[in-house]
């Protein structure tokens, strides 16, 4: 008896594992070795394990073959959703629709990864964070525990914009520490830092570190006041 609910056309790697309660919507493909576990669902034309293809002039060093993908117990991953190799989701993460989880990235317990997110590869994103629909996480990046990106916020990593031999060694992701939160359509540059509960309202342009518990706004961003005591992280319930 299969330890999994399939729709049509679904296509299986040789030694994928499944837990108990395993749902497949229609046309999905799971590559060789991917781990998935309990109760898990994963819906229409999604893919699981696809190994990277890199391209001609890219930076990247050419890895002839990853690990496979590991799925955590309780996970939902949404229609034309991609899950790299080498990337590990852990139990009660949610991905949805037309989302992308790059190789080695790794996503934290009960973290939501909204509609179109992008998280590119080699990031780590802690636990029950929210990373909004369309925002884009940049590779190198670490995401802590509790943060909150809102819609269309972007990350970079790159301070030459693709120019000179120089940046090679220098691409830097951002991190955002536990707690902090990034408002609409913001811009964080390279290599910043949003210290813990440091906040950046919406449309802002983060060009300095964001000191914790500090509210930023504005193009470039600037300290206007501290985060209310109502809305810290150690104030929630």
């Amino acid at each position: 008896m299969q330890p999994f609910k399939a729709g049509k056309n679904v296509v299986i790697g040789e030694n994928v594992t499944f837990g108990e309660n395993v749902t497949l919507g229609h046309n999905v493909i799971i590559y060789p070795g991917v781990t998935i576990g309990d109760h898990c669902i994963i819906q229409d034309n999604a893919v699981i394990g696809k190994q990277p293809t890199r391209a001609k002039n890219s930076i990247l060093p050419d890895v002839k073959h990853l690990p496979p993908t590991k799925i955590g117990s309780g996970v939902t991953i949404g229609t034309s959703a991609i899950i790299y190799a080498n990337a590990e989701l852990a139990d009660d993460v949610f991905v949805a629709d037309l989302a992308t989880v790059r190789e080695r990235v790794t996503i934290g317990e009960k973290t939501i990864v909204g509609r179109g997110v992008s998280v590119e590869n080699d990031c780590t994103v802690g636990l029950k964070c929210k990373l909004e629909t369309n925002c884009y996480i940049t590779a190198y990046s670490t995401i802590e525990d509790y943060v909150f990106i809102a819609p269309y916020v972007v990350t970079t990593n790159d301070n030459y914009m693709a120019r000179s031999k120089e940046r090679y060694d220098k691409f830097k992701g951002v991190t955002i520490k536990k707690g902090g939160r990034v408002g609409a359509n913001s811009t964080i540059l390279p290599g910043k830092v949003i210290e813990e509960d440091g906040t950046v309202a919406a449309a802002s342009v983060v060009t300095k570190d964001v000191k914790s518990e500090d509210l930023v706004v504005g193009s470039p961003a600037r300290v206007i006041r501290k985060v209310p005591e109502n809305q810290l992280l150690r104030n929630q319930e």
